[in-house]
């Protein structure tokens, strides 16, 4: 087992392959807790990037999302 993001982008965003590996997504965890300790470490880098939501998979399975990564004004 093994989680892992998938993220939406916002809809003017643009984000190449090389840009989504550098920022970590497409990484996988061993635990939800180390995908969700990841994701509260980058998610200003993310939504900096354009991404506007994420969701959180066990293998192919969705375990919840989306969750929206709207800055907090």
């Amino acid at each position: 087992m093994s989680f892992h993001w998938e993220e939406e982008l916002e809809p003017e965003a643009e984000l190449s392959e090389d840009e989504r590996h550098g920022l970590g997504l497409g990484r996988e965890f061993d635990t939800r807790e180390d995908a969700e300790f990841w994701l509260g470490e980058n998610f200003e880098e993310l939504s900096d990037y354009g991404i506007a939501a994420v969701s959180l998979f066990e293998d192919d399975d969705l375990v919840y999302g989306p969750m929206g990564l709207g800055k907090q004004e």
